[in-house]
């Protein structure tokens, strides 16, 4: 590292109102001023991302930036209430925080945001406000649009990790304040838990794309960020579509960088790891230090082109090599129109009637939603199975490679025997062997077909017409590999099915896919990050060592069942004392007949510590179950303090939602 940084583990922002956000600073040594990176989140600065923390700020203070890690209101040990994601009060409290910061005597007035997650999205979020201060955004694995694109909601289907992202932060606002930080954190604790939103129902509650989810959708007017975006996920990833849309479609400078990587920054992934350092500081270089370094002359779109490799659902090198569009949209890219016949893909239209109808225990090979948020066992596997029981649509074997790059579209003509139901299409890479990997897929409620916004119910036998646009994708089919469209009407469990068991009828005549297909001349230099460079590492002694595990078992009356267990450890920081240990158990059932028989639940244990003087612990419970006409809802905490535990708080809710057109 290039210099001398001090670390001040805790500082207090002041915000208008007299509230009080804690803030970890890394400062250059010297007299300054510096440009300063600003990374604002729920998950604890004192624990819960300081590893992560150590690995990122120290490199860039070392740089001559101050980096400050802010925890939100009502989080980790800054004061206030938390009320939602991405919610008002966040976004204009983190308007004050980035005017703070270019107040500061430290601070030149050049800030740019960095973030993973929910610190891209509220990257970029913010700068769709336009604060004086914020001069670049670095947004990884984020979204545009939080209704089409996040955790909740995909193609109008509801994601069943909106329960299941709703337990974790049900655990993880339950966790009390350090009390070296705060002397009320007792009392503060107490508070948290009494008035912790019950964010999965709500989230529930709102089950179209209005007002709601347009609050912090940038799409909704792209011309309102004027800071320039350097867009960076991975192929693992579950957030690929916001990085080729950016690009597309922001006024100021923005680039996209897409690596095999899963929901990790760059440089910590367990998926080849590459050296994230160097893209933040060339792109922080460039537009809070002003130095020429070529970083806005970037091509538009850098991509790791993926290969069949053998997928797995644990994790391993991918196969592929590294690719550069100059522009985005390419020229490159053309739409190659390919017609859906009885069970092949062609160039010439056909005719016919094909049902598409599959027990819901249909997408065993599918993962984990986001990958590189559990231990392992997460990624999506070998699709054969999956396929077996799907309607497929093949591709002769190619007789040369064929580049797909951007989203693939399917469009169809269909009638459906129930007013509500699902169509999932999945593009799949198939090995001569009978491998088949997942390309890219996407869900449609069929409710949605013309307006997300206003979804109407099916009426069974009329025909319609709709259009699902896949998941972004980069990836090359070897010659003798088939291309194959698996289409079904659940995909369990990263959707949650429809409230019965639906069969879809596709008329085949009307029915195309459209594939964005690469084709270049000569290719210009990809510009690829490198390896890791050398980065510090959290100083904590471990404990507990972290690992997991996954089991699927069938029960005599043909129910699927599904359990996880992750231990995320043990471990004592070195400078603090504090000792942290979490674990988790995920549990997905469903019955092969029957999709209103599907359940959800978890539950979470934290534990805290620092000597004889201070230990707490904390389980959480959920569980989500439905039947055609409602989702049920409960959820059950308990904190408990003292060496020989006794009960601080114990409460429970439950929430009873209509399942609309879900």
């Amino acid at each position: 590292m290039a210099g001398a940084f001090e670390v001040i583990d805790n500082h207090w922002i002041p915000l208008p109102d007299g509230r009080r956000l804690a803030a970890r600073i890394w400062m250059p040594a010297g007299a300054g001023p510096f440009p300063a990176i600003l990374e604002y989140l729920p998950y604890r600065k004192g624990d819960g991302t300081a590893p992560r923390d150590a690995t990122t700020h120290p490199v860039f203070a070392a740089e001559g930036y101050a980096c400050i890690r802010v925890d939100i209101a009502g989080t980790g040990d800054s004061e206030g209430v938390f009320d939602d994601e991405y919610s008002e009060q966040e976004l204009s409290d983190g308007e004050a925080v980035l005017a703070w910061i270019a107040a500061q005597a430290w601070c030149d007035g050049n800030v740019g945001m960095i973030g993973i997650s929910w610190g891209g999205f509220n990257g970029l979020q913010l700068a769709a406000r336009r604060p004086e201060a914020l001069k670049a955004v670095v947004s990884v694995a984020s979204t545009v649009d939080r209704y089409a694109d996040d955790i909740h909601y995909m193609g109008g289907c509801l994601l069943s990790d909106n329960a299941n992202w709703g337990s974790q932060m049900f655990a993880y606002q339950s966790r009390p304040a350090d009390p070296e930080q705060r002397p009320d954190w007792r009392a503060d604790w107490i508070r948290r838990i009494e008035g912790m939103p019950f964010m999965a129902a709500e989230w529930l509650r709102q089950q179209t794309r209005g007002d709601f989810w347009k609050h912090g959708s940038v799409c909704e007017d792209w011309s309102a960020i004027e800071a320039p975006v350097l867009a960076i996920t991975g192929w693992a990833d579950a957030y690929v579509n916001a990085p080729p849309a950016l690009v597309a479609n922001l006024k100021v400078p923005a680039k996209a960088l897409l690596g095999p990587w899963e929901h990790r920054y760059a440089h910590i992934a367990k998926l080849d790891p590459a050296d994230f350092h160097g893209e933040v500081l060339r792109w922080f270089d460039k537009w809070l230090k002003g130095q020429d370094n070529g970083a806005e002359a970037l091509p538009d779109y850098r991509t790791f082109m993926q290969e069949h490799f053998n997928p797995s659902m644990q994790n391993k090198p991918r196969r592929g090599h590294w690719i550069a569009e100059e522009a985005w949209p390419s020229p490159n890219v053309r739409d190659r129109r390919l017609h859906l016949g009885q069970g092949c893909l062609s160039d010439q239209p056909a005719s016919g009637r094909v049902a598409v109808r599959n027990p819901a225990t249909l997408g065993q090979a599918s993962g984990y939603f986001c990958p590189g948020m559990r231990f392992d066992n997460e990624l999506a596997g070998d699709q054969a199975g999956d396929d077996a029981l799907s309607v497929c649509f093949d591709s002769t074997p190619l007789q040369e490679p064929l580049q797909l790059l951007g989203r693939p579209r399917l469009k169809v003509a269909f009638t459906a025997d129930r007013p509500v139901a699902q169509l999932v299409a999945r593009l799949c890479d198939v090995a001569p062997d009978g491998v088949s990997q997942r390309i890219t897929y996407r869900p449609l409620n069929l409710c949605c077909r013309d307006s997300f916004e206003t979804p109407e119910p099916l009426v069974p036998g009329e025909l319609y017409e709709a259009e699902i646009e896949l998941n972004e994708c980069a990836h090359q089919l070897r010659a003798g590999h088939v291309l194959r469209l698996a289409l079904s009407t659940s995909y369990w469990p990263v959707v949650w099915p429809a409230p019965q068991a639906a069969e879809v009828t596709l008329h085949l005549e009307r029915c195309t896919l459209v594939l964005p297909q690469r084709e270049v001349t000569a290719e210009i230099a990809p510009q690829n990050p490198g390896p890791p460079r050398a980065y510090p590492t959290y100083d904590a002694h471990e404990l507990r060592a972290p690992g997991g595990r996954s089991e699927t078992v069938w029960r005599a009356d043909g129910t699927l069942v599904l359990d996880t267990f992750d231990d995320y450890g043990m471990a004592e920081d070195a400078a603090s004392g504090l000792r942290v240990g979490s674990h988790v158990t995920m549990h997905y059932e469903i019955h092969p007949d029957d999709p209103a028989s599907a359940v959800f639940a978890s539950s979470w244990t934290f534990e805290f510590s620092r000597g004889q003087d201070w230990q707490v612990s904390i389980e959480t419970e959920n569980r989500m179950h439905c039947d055609q006409e409602n989702f049920y809802l409960w959820r059950k905490v308990r904190a408990h303090e003292g060496p020989e535990p006794r009960e601080v708080v114990t409460r429970e809710w439950q929430e009873t939602i209509p399942r609309g057109l879900l």
